[in-house]
């Protein structure tokens, strides 16, 4: 009767060692929040962030969503030194300032919106997207400044503008100055619409808050990524407030697709290729 191998005590066995712990490398795997697989991480970002199973649709930052949109080597950022004071001197758990800083050092970013000029398939833009990982997109001051600078951009330069919101909504340390933005950002878009101006808003997940409830419902085209969560208040504070159940879906894009709150529901991979169609089907006008 053959005996199988004994594994030697000693310090490898096969050029392996036997007391060192193997660990896999951080962040060479993800969950898919949506069907629980685990995926390579390069895989899915080769995948433009989509789940190659069920095509959940990963939440990106601002920077990589409009490289993802524009042609390669066309953007033009504007405004970029910008930066986010603290005009209350707010403190919650943390100062302000200090929320701040850690934020731009996780990010890379001086705020939470990237605005500029650049080409998708050809066609010139205005575009601008906000950032989750930057206080999950929020709205401050700077925030409103930029979007109300790539409005009047477009107005000026008589350009199609694209906006991509992923927010939570208004940023409470600036107060009364974070919503006075709603009102800014929409007065411009105003003055848009008087020129002539096309506007093709893209909701990702989540847009909430003041950011639904001002710029990012009021373009000419509504273009949301499958899934995505829209509204004002999240569900459960819906749920608080009027006590009743709620639909089914409530509040997902293709929920607001049936009740005619937004126009089109597009996929990640044909979001270039669709935006440019409709730059081609709805033109400027030129005054």
């Amino acid at each position: 009767m053959t005996k199988e191998p004994k594994m030697p005590t000693g310090k490898s066995w096969n050029g392996y060692s036997i007391n060192k712990k193997h660990e896999v490398p951080k962040g060479l795997w993800q969950k898919c929040p949506s069907c629980e697989e685990m995926i390579f991480t390069k895989t899915i970002r080769e995948n433009l962030d989509v789940c190659p199973g069920c095509e959940y649709h990963f939440r990106i930052g601002a920077r990589r969503r409009i490289d993802l949109l524009c042609d390669e080597g066309s953007f033009e950022e504007m405004l970029s030194s910008y930066v986010t004071d603290d005009p209350l001197n707010f403190t919650d758990s943390i100062p302000y300032k200090d929320r701040i800083d850690s934020y731009q050092k996780k990010s890379d970013e001086n705020d939470a919106c990237i605005i500029g000029k650049g080409y998708i398939q050809g066609r010139q833009t205005v575009i601008g997207a906000l950032d989750p990982t930057f206080m999950m997109g929020s709205m401050g001051s700077v925030v409103g400044e930029k979007v109300t600078v790539a409005i009047e951009s477009a107005t000026e330069l008589q350009l199609p503008l694209i906006f991509v919101s992923c927010s939570g909504g208004a940023r409470m340390q600036e107060g009364v100055l974070s919503l006075s933005q709603m009102a800014k950002t929409s007065a411009a878009l105003a003055r848009l619409d008087d020129a002539g101006g096309l506007f093709i808003s893209i909701l990702a997940d989540p847009t909430y808050g003041g950011v639904t409830a001002s710029f990012a419902m009021l373009g000419d085209i509504h273009v949301a990524e499958p899934q995505a969560r829209i509204g004002f208040a999240g569900p459960r504070v819906v749920w608080d407030t009027v006590k009743v159940a709620l639909p089914e879906g409530f509040q997902t894009a293709e929920f607001l697709l049936e009740k005619g709150f937004i126009d089109r529901i597009v996929s990640r991979k044909d979001l270039r290729t669709e935006l440019a169609r409709l730059i081609d089907y709805c033109p400027t006008k030129k005054k």
